[in-house]
């Protein structure tokens, strides 16, 4: 399902990019931390969802090291990376979904939600607004997002595979059992025989 987030306050989205890339690094991204940059308004909390969708807070909205990532001049890809992450879903239907039509984008997410139009139009709205401050070109493929679970990892196989041991000729490891069953009138001679005969065919040797 294609996560519906959305700002009521696209227009500050830019503004807020540019100053976390000046400011310093937050433990954790709040209200009063907004309004220690200069976002003042009680709507501009709602800016807090995108910077996790984007990849740049966790599901805590702790900084991400793609936080500081961002703050380097490869700032455009690392946001791009980030948005294919959070909208995984939504670049699975169009892998070109940043260069997608508003009406595309509408049918996406207005098929994977029960919301209302305003707040699908306020979804796509903050999409593209994210997509402006992005680049696509050297963004990197998506990876587990910080704001959702993460699945177990495989487990890597072995650097060699095992090598069969093969038998050794001068040692085989076949086992035989021998039932013999002798007459309980049989003599010694003809017990003699039998083992003689035995011996002769199992190993080769005459008794």
């Amino acid at each position: 399902m294609v996560d519906i987030v959305y700002t009521t306050v696209p227009g500050k989205i830019k503004t807020l990019l540019t100053k976390i890339r000046g400011a310093g690094v937050p433990s954790k991204v709040t209200q009063k931390w907004l309004k220690g940059i200069g976002f003042n308004s009680s709507n501009d909390g709602t800016l807090i969802p995108v910077l996790r969708v984007a990849g740049l807070i966790d599901g805590h909205a702790v900084p991400t090291p793609k936080w500081s990532e961002y703050r380097t001049s490869k700032h455009r890809s690392v946001l791009g990376g980030g948005i294919k992450s959070g909208y995984s879903e939504l670049f699975a239907v169009y892998p070109d979904a940043n260069k997608r039509s508003n009406a595309e984008l509408e049918n996406v997410f207005a098929s994977s939600s029960s919301v209302g139009k305003q707040a699908i139009s306020k979804t796509v709205s903050t999409f593209k607004t994210l997509v402006e401050e992005a680049d696509f070109d050297d963004a990197a493929e998506p990876q587990d997002h910080p704001g959702h679970d993460t699945p177990a990892k495989r487990q890597p196989a072995s650097a060699a595979p095992a090598q069969l041991q093969r038998p050794n000729p001068a040692s085989p490891s076949l086992h035989i059992d021998i039932q013999v069953h002798i007459s309980s009138d049989a003599s010694l001679e003809q017990i003699d025989k039998v083992f003689s005969s035995m011996a002769k065919h199992l190993y080769g040797t005459a008794s």
